[in-house]
C-alpha cells in the first residue's frame, strides 16, 4: 500500500518518511531491492509513494531480521501476487526457527549468568565464581550460549 505523500520527494525526504538512511536507500538501489527512481531536471532522485512503500516493507523486514536475499524473494512475491504464498511461508518459518534457536541460546545464557552470580560469595576475587567461570568455559553448565 503506497504511503500518502504529496507527489515525488527527494532522497532526504524519502529517508525521513521511511526511516531508512540515505546511504542505505542508495545501497538498496545498487543491489536491486529498490528500483532506481526517476530524476528531476536537476538530476535529483525523486521517490514516489510506491518507492516509499517498498522502503517501508524492506525496513520492516530488516527489523524482523530477514536477510537481504529473503527480502528479495518476498519483494518478488509481493510484485507478483498471483504466485502461491508457500515461499513466503517457508521464509517466515525459517526465520521463526532462527528466532527460537536464539531464544534457547539466550535462556541458556541467562541461566549461566544466574548460576555464576549465585555462586559468587561476594568475597575476594580468588573465590569469585564469575571470574572463575569466565576464565574456563569448561566450567559453564551450558555449552550453547
Amino acid at each position: 500500500m503506497p504511503i500518502d505523500v504529496p507527489g515525488d520527494v527527494p532522497i532526504g525526504e524519502a529517508a525521513r518518511v521511511s526511516g531508512v538512511k540515505v546511504p542505505t536507500i542508495r545501497y538498496y538501489e545498487e543491489i536491486g531491492l529498490l528500483p532506481e527512481p526517476p530524476r528531476s531536471d536537476g538530476n535529483r532522485r525523486l521517490y514516489g509513494p510506491a518507492h516509499l512503500a517498498r522502503l517501508a516493507f524492506i525496513r520492516h523486514s530488516r527489523q524482523l531480521g530477514f536477510e537481504i536475499e529473503a527480502i528479495r524473494t518476498l519483494l518478488d512475491l509481493q510484485d507478483n501476487p498471483g504466485q502461491p504464498c508457500s515461499p513466503a511461508d517457508s521464509i517466515a518459518r525459517r526465520r521463526l526457527d532462527e528466532v527460537e534457536a536464539r531464544i534457547a541460546s539466550l535462556i541458556a545464557l541467562k541461566a549461566e549468568l544466574e548460576r555464576m552470580i549465585d555462586g559468587c560469595a561476594h568475597g575476594s576475587v580468588a573465590e569469585c565464581r564469575v571470574i572463575d567461570v569466565l576464565s574456563d568455559h569448561g566450567k559453564c553448565a551450558h555449552a550453547d550460549h
